[in-house]
């Protein structure tokens, strides 16, 4: 028997793939992240399926019901939110179940800086401005941060910044990265991205944190800085270039 993670996607119920989906549909044990997941995906659900909120349970309390289910013979969903490849605790999970001997499959997901940048019509890597997106967050009470990811550094770069669960230290990220990215850096708040009630709230470094004060906005938002936020005066990449020859074009000389 199989526990299969998930990455159930940012929030949308139609942003899951297909094979999650289906995953879903023919495991008769789900185990879901009740605060982040969208009971709508509980729909694929088999019929009589025993449907388990893991919001309120510890790491053992979740790995003994998967425990539980494998040893009678059921396959386990296991929805998080998002993809698994970043803050989903997968990790200690699948540590758990390979001292257990139980099989595992993992399911990417879209993941929230993707679903927030499609929400902006945005490309977060634009030729000459930015050609990496870095994925960080600040300290928080669940995991701190090593030394050597300080937004300081990774600001040095200039590159794209996907700030996650820090909307609570917004006045914090700004004091960091202003003296890097300079204080009329495109910044844009994207809370709750795909979720019916979805807001932006775009600005610079300036003015960012007087725009979110009369925003009731305490979690569930990705931060996003860089220059490719707001550029439109940035050259064409070559890939489409008339002149740019490359084997699947197939143009003669």
């Amino acid at each position: 028997m199989t526990v299969h993670f998930i990455g159930a996607g940012p929030g949308a119920p139609d942003l899951i793939t297909l094979r999650g989906r289906d995953l879903i549909a023919r495991c008769p044990v789900c185990l879901y992240a009740g605060s982040l997941v969208p009971k709508a995906l509980l729909d694929h659900c088999p019929p009589g399926a025993r449907i388990i909120d893991t919001a309120p349970l510890s790491l053992d309390e979740i790995v003994n019901e998967m425990e539980r289910a494998t040893s009678a013979g059921e396959d386990v969903a296991r929805l998080h939110s998002g993809d698994l490849s970043i803050w989903s605790a997968l990790g200690e999970q699948v540590r758990r179940l390979e001292a257990l001997q139980i099989s595992y499959t993992v399911t990417p997901g879209v993941p929230a800086f993707a679903a927030a940048a499609a929400a902006l019509g945005r490309e977060l890597t634009l030729p000459g401005l930015a050609q990496s997106v870095v994925l960080t967050r600040t300290s928080g009470r669940a995991s701190a941060m090593p030394d050597s990811e300080k937004l300081s550094l990774f600001a040095q770069s200039r590159a794209t910044l996907a700030i996650h669960l820090s909307i609570h230290v917004l006045d914090k990220v700004v004091d960091e990265l202003t003296p890097h990215y300079g204080a009329d850096c495109p910044v844009a708040i994207v809370y709750r991205a795909s979720w019916p009630d979805q807001r932006i709230v775009a600005g610079t470094l300036a003015t960012i944190v007087a725009a979110m004060q009369a925003e009731t906005v305490e979690r569930t938002a990705l931060i996003l800085v860089g220059p490719a936020l707001r550029a439109s005066d940035f050259r064409e990449s070559a890939l489409y270039d008339v002149d740019y020859q490359r084997r699947f074009r197939g143009r003669g000389e």
